[in-house]
């Protein structure tokens, strides 16, 4: 199975290639994969050749040849997402087939569209090309059965993949449509995750449910691979649902709504006519300005409210400060992911950040109420 996801550090494993500019990778669960899935096949193979110890070689052949199809399928994506200018970070080869992982995220839905389908139409020419080359061999021979394992495993791996759900690439040529009908990525996104959640219950339910329907006994090999494979799909289909809600939730965030409102006021003010000020300018939050403008410290409202009234007019604005180091500042227009962007790179400063408008402040931002509102 094959899905492109977001970019994340560098998966670990081992790096057997490059393509495009980007590792192959060979993550540690591909040999718990390899494993498995040579001594399933072995007895398929047994009973249509008598290789001895050899079947179990041939049977590796297959697995080699299945993730060689998942590969062809990974470095397709990784092509057109080049030709459409996202470069690809890394491929990987994993337990359950692989993915690709892109330096960003893909600008349009006609990008995505075609980065999606083109791995999948890739497998379904190579089957074409095994099955081709399969009428000119003896189908019970080791060339002729190494020959039909490519032809079904392609077919495989490229139908599969088609069915529109997340994490499979017709998930993604489902967030595409809707993205392009709705104008809006997350939509679209939450929509293929609640497809592929259905498709993780009916590749459950073709294996345990079909066969009672029919009336007769499911078979537990059936009924393992299934519950394996929806499990995996469910999770990816809930990872997307829960993405595609966060994204919808960020590209609401203003200043406003994960701020509060704040004021500048001099260094030199009173306690008590920095309040009058920020009073009259309907804020909450009092910043304290350099002498070059620049906001310098903000009030710790539980030191000012601890001052006593008749204290306030005679006490210095800089007593109940907080310092503010250089660069906890952020541009107050901001909204969305570049607001979030820009909060993030701010607060590796200070966990408190001022937002500005034309030098002005406006607002002051907390880390943990911009957190908070995403979780919301």
């Amino acid at each position: 199975m094959s899905a492109s996801r977001p970019p994340a550090r560098r998966s670990s494993g081992w790096v057997i290639g490059r393509a495009v500019g980007a590792p192959i990778i060979l993550a540690p669960s591909w040999l718990i994969a390899a494993v498995v899935l040579t001594l399933i096949f072995a007895p398929t193979i047994r009973a249509r050749a008598d290789l001895g110890a050899l079947v179990y070689v041939v049977a590796l052949g297959f697995v080699v040849l299945l993730f060689a199809s998942v590969l062809v399928h990974e470095l397709a994506h990784g092509l057109m997402a080049r030709a459409r200018g996202q470069q690809p970070r890394e491929f990987v080869l994993t337990l359950w087939g692989g993915h690709t992982a892109f330096g960003g995220a893909t600008p349009t839905p006609a990008s995505s569209a075609l980065i999606a389908v083109v791995g999948p139409i890739a497998n379904l020419l190579l089957a074409a090309v095994f099955l081709a080359v399969a009428q000119g061999v003896e189908t019970n021979s080791l060339v002729g059965l190494l020959v039909w394992s490519g032809c079904l495993t392609n077919a495989f791996v490229g139908l599969f993949n088609l069915v529109p759900g997340l994490p499979l690439d017709g998930g993604f040529l489902l967030e595409a449509a809707v993205w392009a009908v709705t104008k809006n990525r997350h939509t679209g996104t939450v929509a293929a995750g609640w497809v592929g959640r259905v498709v993780a219950v009916a590749v459950f339910a073709w294996a345990l449910v079909l066969p009672l329907v029919q009336g007769r006994q499911p078979e537990i090999y059936d009924v393992v691979w299934a519950a394996l494979i929806g499990a995996f799909l469910w999770s990816g289909a809930s990872a997307a649902v829960r993405g595609g809600r966060t994204q919808k939730a960020v590209g609401l965030l203003t200043v406003a709504s994960v701020g509060r409102r704040a004021t500048g006021v001099g260094h030199t003010e009173s306690l008590a006519h920095a309040g009058a000020l920020a009073a009259a300018a309907g804020a909450e939050e009092v910043v304290i300005l350099s002498p070059d403008g620049r906001p310098a410290a903000y009030v710790d409202r539980a030191a000012a409210a601890s001052v006593p009234a008749d204290a306030a007019g005679t006490t210095p604005v800089t007593a109940v400060a907080v310092p503010l180091p250089g660069g906890a500042v952020v541009d107050g227009l901001l909204t969305g992911q570049q607001l979030v962007a820009a909060v993030g790179r701010a607060t590796e400063h200070s966990p408190v950040v001022v937002a500005v408008v034309d030098g002005r402040v406006v607002g002051l931002i907390r880390a943990m109420d911009v957190v908070a509102a995403i979780r919301s």
